[in-house]
């Protein structure tokens, strides 16, 4: 059985390295070529032992996806990757003047079946690896020119119920001797799964956090989105304050608007007096059509909304995303690979 090495932090190579009869600085070596120089080819590593080349290549996995298909759009390409058990996800790169904003995908798939959400139609396939998250990224870096200056988990699957795979990523991008990101710079966006969030704030990671909200009340909630059930409004607005008081960055509360769901005068103004001093940030995103029910309000009532809610707002921040790619299917809630 082969070792998979991309994804292991330096601990990891250190005791495989060390393992296996070699020097223990030679895991740094690894470490430094896989990462901060995006290299998997191992005849590349010129200060690597010849010894140790030939260990790699009878023994180690380097890179964990395979390109498929590239879709270019203006400045929004969507790249589907195969991995090594012949599952597809999807990434996005979304590049806005000196803005490159990438969206990685943490699982094939998604339980939490958001009904607007056409990776949720997919239901749960699996769990991606570290390895796998990271080379979604390293594909890009290695690929765009563009230097990427945003890295969101806002792709595939649901990134709390993958969390330590997500957060090992998340950290060897963080990391100074690895892909060198900043933590600011790096958000994990959740359905709300009360318990990895609280968990998040317990291991102190300071990684930007974002919280699909989409309606301000429990009552449309629950239709568009059944883990409300379980973790209703009024527990995410309680974990939401432990995290402001624990983090410079404060939560943003993300709110698809979909027409006739949530996107009434009343939804702008319960939801105002919902997000009344909490001092999060909240991102209103127009729907992006996924060929089910749903739809996107027309241009005026988008306005509308957004008018009352700048109106009556206290306390909390106000962003508007019209989300780059949709005429790919590369937008919010609109990846997908059940057709492949």
């Amino acid at each position: 059985m082969k070792y998979t090495i991309k994804g292991m932090q330096i601990e990891e190579l250190e005791k495989l390295i060390v393992t296996n009869g070699f020097s223990k600085f030679r895991a740094s070596q690894i470490y430094n070529w896989l990462y901060k120089n995006c290299e998997d080819k191992i005849e590349l590593m010129e200060n690597l032992s010849t010894d140790l080349k030939v260990f790699l290549k009878d023994n180690s996995i380097l890179s964990t996806l395979e390109l498929s298909k590239k879709v270019e759009f203006e400045n929004t390409t969507k790249f589907l990757f195969k991995t090594k058990n012949n599952q597809f996800i999807e990434t996005v790169s979304m590049i806005d003047d000196d803005k490159h904003t990438i969206c990685l995908s943490s699982q094939v798939g998604c339980s939490v079946d958001c009904d607007f959400c056409a990776t949720g139609k997919m239901g749960f396939i699996k769990n991606l690896s570290a390895g796998e998250i990271l080379d979604q990224l390293i594909y890009i870096k290695r690929n765009i020119s563009q230097p990427i200056t945003n890295i969101v988990f806002m792709g595939m699957g649901e990134p709390f119920l993958n969390y330590k795979n997500v957060i090992k990523s998340a950290d060897i991008m963080n990391d100074a001797l690895g892909l060198n990101f900043g933590y600011n710079r790096i958000t994990i966006s959740t359905a709300g799964i009360v318990p990895k969030i609280n968990q998040f704030i317990e291991d102190q990671k300071k990684y930007n956090l974002a919280i699909s909200l989409n309606a301000s009340n429990d009552k449309i909630r629950n239709e568009i989105m059944p883990i409300n059930k379980k973790w209703p409004i009024s527990e995410l607005l309680k974990i939401s304050k432990k995290f402001n008081k624990s983090k410079k960055n404060k939560i943003t509360f993300e709110y698809v608007l979909i027409d006739s769901v949530n996107d009434s005068e009343s939804d702008a103004i319960q939801l105002c007096e919902l997000l009344k001093n909490s001092h999060c940030k909240l991102n209103i995103i127009p729907f992006n059509y996924i060929g089910n029910q749903y739809k996107r309000p027309s241009e005026d009532k988008i306005n509308n909304f957004i008018d009352i809610v700048h109106k009556n707002h206290q306390g909390f921040r106000i962003l508007v995303r019209w989300s780059k790619g949709i005429d790919i299917n590369a937008g919010c809630g609109q990846l997908s690979t059940k057709e492949i």
